[in-house]
């Protein structure tokens, strides 16, 4: 989940080191820019790493991210004044997804908000946090403070082997296997303090993990000692969410796209959608009724050739959307995309063309997930 256009500006300033840079390189990790960082994108092999996080478990470092506590008198009314969520409904310690939107309902960032005891964690994308953060500053009354949890690191447990490998090394409260699909809680990793919740962008069941950066490195070491786990790059983690049909954001999802045509009506939760009262609320609850003209789709290309962000749509000679993601997907074996196409060619089945290198490639609008998720939502 990153912004584009926002990395273009970042590309001018020197580059931040993870908390785990060294740990990375250690491990013969290739490191190149991204959002702002020296992030590992490949360690032996992406699809070696895409298939070992879809039959074992792999471990992420997702540190880039922005993390923040948000809390003071009212944070309840003036956080729902600028993110389309009803807190009312959200538990402690569960997270749920939501979006930071403009006064016109273009999506400024995706984003995780979760209850914690007077106030709410958020998660936000490592590209977009500066930007957030100011927004957040602009929007939010001045008995509302905004901390940068700057000395915490993030990491993503995620494959059908994470809880077994997870659960012999976590002692808490409650039992790791108490938490299922969007649910987290404090335990102790290695004797340190973490927050983990039962999350993640890879659509396997798996754990997004807070902890001290000071503490991270040990942590990675402990949790990579266990059989099912390999450290993952960023390579995969796109192959990977490309494949479970999520959106990342820059690509997917820009000021310019609204939460409807994307597809995220879920990201607004249901009272919001009469009531409004959130930036950019007029034009949502008009589209929600009356529809837009384009809509996001998956797209599966028949032979080899994958189509990149950028590559053009067309039925017959009309061209009617653009590739936002794209990629080979190793579990099909094929090339998938996802794109904005117009609405009257979005139902599943429809045929269209990709114009890849030239060449115009047979395409089908396919259901996303490509891959089915595997979240654990109990037993």
């Amino acid at each position: 989940m990153t912004d584009h256009d926002t990395e273009d500006h970042l590309e001018d300033l020197p580059l931040e080191a993870l908390p785990l840079d060294a740990w990375h390189r250690a491990r013969g990790a290739r490191m190149v820019p991204f959002a702002g960082y020296e992030m590992p994108i490949q360690y032996e092999g992406i699809v070696a790493e895409h298939n070992w996080t879809r039959e074992s478990a792999g471990l992420f470092d997702v540190s880039h991210m922005g993390q923040l506590y948000i809390s003071g008198e009212g944070v309840d009314a003036a956080l729902e004044a600028v993110l389309p969520i009803d807190l009312s409904t959200l538990k402690h310690g569960n997270p749920r997804y939501s979006l930071l939107l403009d006064e016109n309902g273009g999506v400024l960032d995706d984003l995780m908000v979760t209850r914690w005891s007077e106030g709410f964690y958020l998660v936000v994308n490592g590209a977009t946090k500066w930007d957030d953060i100011a927004h957040l500053r602009e929007h939010l009354p001045d008995e509302v403070t905004i901390s940068h949890m700057d000395e915490t690191a993030l990491l993503a447990l995620q494959g059908p082997q994470a809880f077994a490998a997870l659960d012999r090394l976590v002692t808490g409260e409650a039992p790791l296997a108490s938490l299922t699909f969007m649910k987290g809680a404090a335990f102790k990793l290695g004797g340190v303090d973490a927050w983990i919740s039962r999350s993640g962008y890879t659509g396997e069941d798996g754990f997004e993990i807070s902890l001290p950066a000071e503490s991270v490195a040990a942590v990675a070491d402990l949790v990579c000692a266990e059989p099912e786990v390999k450290p993952i790059g960023l390579g995969a983690r796109d192959s990977l969410r490309l494949e479970a049909g999520l959106p990342l954001y820059g690509h997917d999802m820009t000021p310019e796209t609204s939460p409807i045509e994307a597809g995220l009506l879920f990201g607004i939760n249901k009272r919001r959608r009469t009531e409004g009262g959130f930036p950019g609320a007029n034009r949502i609850i008009r589209e929600i009724a009356e529809g837009t003209a384009r809509k996001w789709v998956g797209l599966k290309i028949e032979g080899r050739l994958p189509a990149r962000e950028g590559a053009e749509v067309f039925s017959g000679s009309d061209h009617i959307g653009t590739v936002t993601s794209g990629g080979f997907s190793p579990t099909l074996s094929a090339p998938i995309a996802m794109a904005y196409v117009a609405s009257d060619h979005a139902a599943p089945g429809t045929a269209l063309e990709v114009e890849v290198r030239g060449k115009r490639l047979a395409a089908t609008v396919s259901p996303t997930p490509f891959v089915p998720h595997r979240y654990f939502r109990g037993s």
